[in-house]
């Protein structure tokens, strides 16, 4: 057998080994750091949609050299040549990220330690932002812009409300003594000069983040600061007492609202809840106050459901007097026996998005039989008109109203049927069944800068003043926002009912043609002529803090048939004539703050007016200054 040396063949093996493995190590040595560094950029910076980055050695990031050794090499191609060639070829189709940025991560000891505040509110106070009490439009403590301590905070609101007007008003001569002697006349000189000052002030003191929910507590009071100043031309226009002659200067304190609100619980991850409001509180019965628009005493419990789809009121109020010459409240007398309890529910989006539907439940129960008179020592209850004795009512309201848009066109929308009984009717000693009617409607729409707009309102009247029905259509305590609202001569005058005792034909910012004492201290009375209306108007944006409005309004009497009876007079026509106003706004920091108004409003007067009063068209011009912080 043939001996072989071990010795040369190891060296011989060796020989031909020693490059290979060099090969394979540095190799892979290669592709180990290609693969570090391609993670250290993906890590840094790779974004949405970037192709990955592929490792590879040396070779790979030279194909070019490495195609001229494979040419020298043609003739000794080691294994995995083919799939190195692929990778070479993917390589060259594949969109490298780009180089990782040179800017260093922050390190955790690049941070500050955290600067304890008390709440987030304080965060502003380390940036040296200046506090100024009498700023509202920055940041300021006394407009709820951080809490005062804990989460309660503090808000206050200040309006003052200037009103000048020049009015013409049917006036009648004193009963006892003239300014204007040798005159025979029932109606006197109509011309009137009023200036009335409100200041009201808000002071709110409330806990809980009011952004997506009411607040856990609310403490509201709102006193309100009354001056006003009246001349007449006639004797006992502003007083019974003749020696107070033709002018009349009165102050009052009137308090507006006083309330505790308690959020009693969320019932929805949307933060649907329910709330209870104890005390003094405004409440609007609907959207354009029809109905029922005061600020009595009452328990209000109110909420939302279904991602606030659905919001509700469940009340009780109790009516306060009012002072006889600011209609404010007038906390100093007993509370009237006059009760309101309340139902309303109100359905968003329905039946279309962008408009709300309510139902309303409203019952008034009052017994006020008592004789009242006024702060001028006139008669308020009851009403010197008919019998004049005490009666009581109970009437039950059912109402449906909706307000919002529908596509292009925005519509407002309200209607309610009066149903009750009376003990007692104005012209009779019976109990009356109460069966009224009411309907209203605006529709509007924009063309730019130009709404155009329509109204039509309807209250029926009593045809027959001596049966056991009434049929004439009166409200609760109505501030009406149609037709013009105030800018309306209809709507903002109070025109007495001359022969007829010391009761009005319509009260002050109302509508209807009630025949009340007055609007604030006088009964319902269901015994009346009723109203049409037929109106136009338009509102003009000349500018952004600008604002021209104009309407136009038709106006007729239901049925004259009460009229006849209280004047004993008869042939009074329905029609009472042709309201047209027009005012200009002008809010000079296009904002709320500051609201300078011009009014001017003429009544045409019909046959039906003219039977009434004298055969003249009246007329009024009012300058309105609003001021708020």
């Amino acid at each position: 057998m043939l001996k072989l040396n071990a010795q040369p063949l190891a060296r011989l093996a060796a020989y031909f080994t020693r490059p290979l493995l060099c090969s394979f190590i540095l190799g892979f040595s290669a592709e180990l750091l290609a693969q570090a560094d391609c993670e250290q950029q993906t890590t840094k910076r790779r974004r949405t949609g970037q192709t990955q980055c592929i490792p590879s050695n040396d070779a790979e990031q030279s194909p070019n050299a490495t195609e001229q050794t494979a040419d020298k090499r043609s003739d000794a191609r080691r294994p995995g040549d083919d799939e190195r060639a692929a990778r070479l070829e993917a390589q060259r189709r594949t969109t490298l990220p780009r180089k990782a940025t040179t800017l260093l991560r922050p390190q955790v000891t690049d941070f500050p330690d955290a600067i304890p505040v008390p709440d987030r509110w304080r965060i502003v106070d380390s940036l040296g932002y200046q506090e100024r009490w009498w700023d509202p439009y920055n940041r300021n403590p006394l407009k709820g812009d951080k809490p005062l301590h804990d989460d309660w905070f503090f808000v206050t609101t200040v309006i003052s409300d200037t009103v000048f007007e020049q009015r013409d008003a049917p006036t009648p001569v004193g009963a006892i003594s003239t300014n204007h002697p040798n005159q025979l006349d029932i109606l006197g000189n109509s011309a009137q000069d009023v200036l009335v000052e409100n200041l009201a002030m808000e002071f709110v003191y409330y806990k809980g983040d009011t952004t997506f929910r009411p607040p856990d507590f609310e403490f509201r009071f709102t006193p309100v600061f009354n001056y006003n100043r009246v001349e007449l031309e006639e004797i006992q226009g502003v007083n019974a007492d003749p020696r107070d002659s033709y002018s009349r200067y009165d102050n009052h304190i009137g308090i507006q609202s006083a309330f505790v609100d308690y959020h009693i619980r969320n019932v929805s991850e949307q933060y649907d809840f329910d709330s209870i409001r104890v005390g003094i509180q405004p409440f609007t019965n609907d959207f354009r106050g029809f109905l029922f628009q005061d600020s009595p005493f009452g328990i209000r419990l109110f909420g939302t459901r279904d991602n606030n789809i659905y919001q509700y009121n469940v009340a009780w109020f109790r009516r306060l007097e009012k002072d006889t010459n600011s209609g404010l409240n007038d906390t100093n007398q007993a509370l009237r026996d006059d009760d309101i309890f309340a139902l309303n529910l109100y359905r968003q989006d329905f039946p279309r998005k962008g408009f709300t539907s309510q139902l309303s439940l409203l019952y008034n129960r009052n017994r006020e039989s008592d004789t009242y008179y006024d702060n001028n020592d006139f008669i308020a209850r009851p009403a010197s008109l008919g019998r004049e004795v005490g009666r009581s009512y109970d009437v039950t309201y059912l109402g449906y109203s909706g307000d919002g848009h529908l596509g292009r066109l925005n519509a407002s929308v309200s209607t309610y049927a009066a149903l009750g009984k009376e003990n007692g009717s104005v012209f009779v000693d019976t109990h009356n069944d109460i069966r009224a009617f009411f309907a209203a409607t605006e529709l509007s729409m924009d063309f730019d800068w130009i709404r155009a707009r329509t109204s039509l309102v309807y209250a029926s009247g009593d045809k027959d003043p001596f049966d056991d029905v009434s049929t004439g259509y009166d409200a609760v305590f109505e501030n009406p926002l149609i037709a013009g609202a105030d800018n309306s001569y209809w709507i903002r005058q109070a025109l007495p009912l001359i022969g007829g005792g010391r009761v009005a034909l319509s009260g002050r910012n109302g509508l209807l043609p009630s025949l009340r004492s007055s609007k604030e201290q006088g009964q319902s009375n269901f015994t009346n002529p009723g109203l049409r209306l037929l109106g136009v108007g338009f509102d003009l944006d000349l500018l952004p803090e600008l604002r021209l409005s104009a309407n136009w309004n038709y106006l007729q009497f239901d049925n004259t048939a009460v009229l006849e009876t209280a004047r004993n007079q008869g042939d009074i026509d329905r029609n009472l004539g042709h309201d047209i106003s027009a005012a200009i706004i002008y809010r000079p920091l296009n904002n709320q703050n500051v609201v300078l108004r011009a009014s001017v409003a003429k009544l045409i007067s019909g046959d039906g007016y003219k039977a009434l009063y004298k055969d003249e068209n009246p007329n009024y011009v009012l300058v309105n200054l609003i001021l708020t912080y």
